[in-house]
């Protein structure tokens, strides 16, 4: 399969759950028991403008690839015609690119690449953060 030809909303949608399961067992792993507590902490790193913050980490910090911010790109730049109603367009168009570099990468079987941004954004995105 050749995941460079895959739409890449396809992607970003794989990549959406993808990532989500990435911060799911990070929170879980950090101590955090109750559903409550996790789904709130949760949001700083799956909402679209908390995508959208971490995405111009990497790319402002220097850490993605030329191959990466193409695919971020071809996510960020793809046509839609509707976006949801509490982010604006911009940020979810970002986020849409993050999803889609995730996507990309499990599909191209780069999981240790995954875990490397993942590993980044635990380490110095949340210092940066915090």
């Amino acid at each position: 399969m050749n995941v460079k030809q895959i739409n890449v909303i396809t992607l970003a949608y794989l990549g959406d759950a993808i990532y989500e399961v990435y911060v799911r067992n990070y929170l879980i792993n950090k101590g955090i028991a109750k559903v409550e507590e996790l789904q709130k902490k949760a949001i700083k790193y799956v909402s679209a403008k908390g995508q959208s913050n971490i995405l111009n980490y990497l790319i402002d910090n220097k850490y993605l690839s030329d191959e990466e911010i193409e695919i971020v790109k071809r996510g960020r730049n793809y046509k839609r015609e509707t976006h949801p109603k509490n982010t604006d367009i911009g940020t979810y168009k970002m986020a849409t690119g993050f999803e889609t570099l995730i996507g990309y990468l499990y599909l191209d079987d780069k999981k240790t690449r995954i875990d490397e941004i993942m590993n980044l954004i635990w380490e110095e995105y949340n210092e940066k953060d915090n």
